[in-house]
């Protein structure tokens, strides 16, 4: 079958697909949340007291959990997911390519007389051994060093995966090597969670608190997807292989009238994202908020604030649900940043506070923010945080893919700055100038018409183009990439916030003595020199604007790191890794693993992308051109032999892009082969190869606007888009 048919028949079967799902049982959601979950609720029906409490202490307060209760909790987790149908279970583990891993083991074993005993002990509870060379480690294991080790994670609960033919209970874990050092995205992040709790402790020691109650730090990611069927998504090599396409002309029309946003949702994409939740709610993701993005075919979903470590490992899960719910419905669920060329791509929006049990959100601002000395403080740890180490927030975000969409129009710049609104920036304009005495008032908007209610109105607006902005009681780490894992940003936060904190904290013990009634004039001097020495990272204004990118360059000294090779370095810069070091979240060895491993990747995902533009470029674009230049070729000679003036334009244009498609793929296929140390590596394919598929690209973008339709041999964006 030739491609232009291929193509043809995808659309034909995209137009024929019907709806078949059966209609879900709505009427029982509240009674199905969290069933396939091994929630508090189910372990205290099945555990004896004593050790249920043991676990809750464990999961609340931070106690080491006692081995001696392993046995116990295996047999009761076995029996519950045995009666909900599972003979397998798995540790499920997160390695640094940024997906997800798993090996499955059976619950049956021989008993020795010809029958079968089910077992579930607590050693193979606690700890599996997954092949430890296979996974990237940046230079921690040889090849050859193959022992590496999962470890449960109580606190983030086990939970059912229905298959189509069983049910398998997963057990969430963290990765680490035979000599201890961790191989996975889950160990940092709860160490940078321990290392934020104690931080936060001491501040709050001196405000008063003394419950010990557990600061820990809240995520919730906003995920950003497109779906395209599945006919369209196998006839693109580009979208199989890399996940984005490599090739396609701008459709006549894209998204200028913004009237795919917020639009109504098509029918066939709602009973996906019914089904979807409806999965999601049975394994206890609590889903807020679904709606049609910006751009043709791109959608999102929101869930609620949660654990920081339970929404990582969530986010995980969720899209590993979309994916394959999205099969379902015979679509095609794409992550990647920037899937279409010219059309807005997808980020996944990462809000983050903290908070305690005793205290609440830690900030929360109150109606009067220019008085809370204590949310003051901890803004101003997260201020003097960004500024110390924006360079390693942006090394947080950095891959090829995101790449593609940081700085754009659509998303925030490769620029790290703080949107604190207009209440906050005044509330530390004021303690800038000697003390802070007010805050701007929220007010009321009057629509102007009776029938409608009066509006409670912010203080502040929003700010869809800053990197960093605070909105009410959190921040909202804008730039994260929709297909990254949000335990690398998560990691970077809690740490980079801890060590400001613990910067904070020392500085008040110092100035106080131990004297509570010093505490307000030592808050307020320590407020006046953090905003004075860290205020360059503020910006309210526009994001976008090329004023912005010279003024944060060359008046703020702020960095723009536009690329991953720019980025990453930063990485191991040394006060990063003493940071890292001091609170024992990453060690200077894993740290530098980090940098070679995420090096690693983005130079392979450029590697596969060039060698899928010549694939596609030499074996089927090519050939399609040239067939239509001889086409073209052939006719202008008929009618010329005949005494017709043929008009030669549109002959000659396709030859020169058939020249130029031609020259640039015999170039680009040797600097596929480059060779050198990893940074450099890196910066080849940044510099080098990237732009040459750019140039291949646009010459036969441009070939798709001129060659016979019928002989054109991938979906275009017009169909891939629009046609649902």
């Amino acid at each position: 079958m030739s491609g232009s048919a291929a193509r043809l028949n995808a659309i034909s079967a995209v137009n024929e697909y019907e709806i078949t799902a059966e209609p879900l049982a709505f009427e029982e959601i509240g009674d199905v949340y969290g069933i396939n979950v091994f929630n508090k609720k189910e372990m205290k029906t099945r555990l004896p007291k004593g050790v249920f409490k043991s676990l809750i202490a464990t999961i609340e307060k931070g106690d080491k959990l006692d081995p001696a209760i392993a046995d116990v909790v295996a047999s009761a987790m076995k029996d519950w997911a045995m009666e909900r149908g599972a003979t397998h279970y798995t540790h499920v583990f997160y390695p640094l390519t940024g997906s997800t891993a798993e090996k499955h083991d059976s619950f049956m074993n021989p008993d020795g007389s010809g029958g079968t005993i089910f077992e579930f002990e607590g050693k193979q509870l606690i700890q599996g051994e997954p092949d430890a060379s296979s996974f990237p480690n940046g230079g921690i294991r040889a090849t050859f060093e193959a022992r590496g080790y999962t470890a449960w994670d109580i606190t983030s609960p086990a939970y059912l995966m229905e298959g189509l033919n069983g049910v398998t209970l997963c057990i969430p874990t963290a990765f680490v090597s035979w000599t201890g050092e961790a191989l996975d995205k889950k160990t940092p992040v709860l160490r940078s969670m321990k290392a934020l709790n104690g931080e936060a402790q001491r501040i709050l020691k001196l405000f008063g608190d003394d419950s010990d109650s557990v600061v820990t730090s809240g995520a919730g990611p906003e995920q950003e997807y497109f779906l395209v069927d599945r006919n369209f998504f196998y006839a693109r090599p580009d979208l199989m292989a890399a996940g984005r396409t490599l090739f396609g002309a701008a459709p006549p029309k894209g998204q200028e009238f913004d009237d795919h946003y917020f639009g109504a949702i098509p029918e066939r994409v709602l009973a996906f994202m019914a089904d979807a939740e409806y999965e999601l709610c049975k394994l206890g993701i609590p889903i807020k908020t679904r709606h049609n993005e910006v751009a043709p075919g791109q959608f999102e979903l929101a869930p609620v604030f949660e654990n920081a470590n339970v929404a990582t490992d969530h986010q995980q899960l969720l899209m590993t649900v979309l994916r394959k719910t999205a099969k379902k419905y015979g679509m095609e669920c794409l992550t990647h940043e920037k899937p279409f060329a010219n059309l807005n791509g997808s980020g996944k929006h990462l809000n983050w506070s903290m908070g305690n049990a005793s205290q609440g959100n830690l900030l929360d601002p109150g109606d009067t923010p220019h008085s809370n000395m204590q949310f003051l403080v901890f803004c101003a740890a997260v201020i003097r945080a960004v500024d110390l180490h924006a360079p390693l927030l942006r090394a947080a975000v950095a891959s090829a893919g995101n790449d593609h969409r940081l700085g754009a129009n659509e998303a925030p710049p490769a620029i790290l700055s703080i949107y604190l609104g207009d209440q906050l920036t005044d509330v530390f304009e004021q303690i800038k100038g000697g003390a802070a005495t007010s805050s701007k008032a929220k007010g009321t908007l009057q629509l102007g018409v009776d029938t409608l209610p009066e509006l409670p109105k912010d203080a502040g607006d929003r700010n869809r183009t800053s990197p960093f902005a605070f909105i009410g009681n959190r921040f909202e780490f804008r730039a994260v990439g929709s297909n990254q894992s949000i335990a690398g940003p998560l990691v970077m936060m809690n740490t980079i916030i801890a060590d400001s904190l613990g910067y904070l904290a020392g500085e008040l013990e110092t100035a106080t003595g131990g004297d509570e009634s010093k505490l307000a004039g030592a808050v307020e001097a320590l407020l006046k020199d953090v905003i004075s020495k860290h205020e360059r990272v503020i910006f309210n204004g526009d994001g976008y604007s090329e004023e912005w990118h010279k003024e944060a360059e060359f008046e703020r000294g702020l960095a723009n790191l536009r690329t991953t090779s720019d980025a990453l370095p930063s990485v191991i810069e040394p006060e990063v890794i003493k940071v890292f070091e001091k609170y024992g979240v990453l060690s200077g060895v894993e740290m530098h693993s980090r940098y070679e491993t995420y090096l690693e990747q983005y130079v392979n995902t450029v590697l596969v992308e060039a060698k899928c533009v010549a694939k596609m470029g030499f074996a089927s674009i090519f050939p399609a051109a040239v067939r239509y230049q001889g086409e073209l070729a052939n006719t202008c000679a008929s009618l010329k032999a005949v005494g017709f003036e043929f008009d030669t334009n549109t002959l000659d244009r396709v030859t020169a892009l058939v020249k130029s498609l031609q020259d640039g793929l015999a170039e680009l296929e040797p600097m596929i082969d480059h060779e050198g140390d990893i940074l450099e590596h890196a910066q080849y394919c940044t510099s080098t190869i990237l732009p040459k598929m750019l140039d291949i690209r646009a010459a036969a973008d441009e070939l798709e606007g001129l060659v016979a339709d019928d002989l054109w041999p991938f979906p275009t964006y017009q169909e891939i888009l629009f046609i649902k």
